[in-house]
């Protein structure tokens, strides 16, 4: 039996000041990328360049439907922290992975920010859907 996952066995969570936000479950997709830059240098006499890593954090995207007014204060509180409205908000994101193992490693960005939120509606028989662009200093994998 292979080990590997789906998106079934993905749970994720937003956390906004410690609060999961468990109204918000209708989530699509999600995307993470930490974020690293090779550099190379080479040098008088070495015929090989040497290598270095530079760590500058994690992006990502979570794409949902618009299942529940839940989403939209959500939203809200995103908008509020970014002009400075609710000082001290943090807002955070738990994937917790069920492999079939049964471990369950879970990866937690802390205070995340984020970008542009579109929301959609591409037609008469879609679902609304609400895209969120973020970026955090780190991401944690706890096993």
């Amino acid at each position: 039996m292979s080990n590997r996952i789906r998106g079934q066995e993905v749970e994720l969570v937003l956390i906004v000041d410690g609060t999961p936000q468990r109204n918000i479950t209708s989530i699509r997709s999600m995307d993470l990328t930490w974020q690293l830059t090779k550099s190379s240098e080479g040098y008088l006499g070495e015929t090989t360049e040497r290598k270095d890593t530079i760590y500058k954090g994690v992006s990502g995207n979570i794409e949902m439907h618009m299942d529940n007014p839940g989403i939209l204060a959500f939203l809200q509180k995103v908008i509020e922290r970014a002009r400075n409205r609710t000082a001290g908000t943090k807002i955070n994101i738990k994937a917790t992975l069920q492999f079939p193992d049964g471990s369950r490693p879970r990866i937690i960005i802390s205070d995340a920010e984020f970008g542009d939120i579109p929301i959609g509606f591409a037609g008469r028989s879609d679902f609304g859907t609400a895209k969120l662009d973020f970026e955090a200093a780190e991401a944690q994998i706890i096993n």
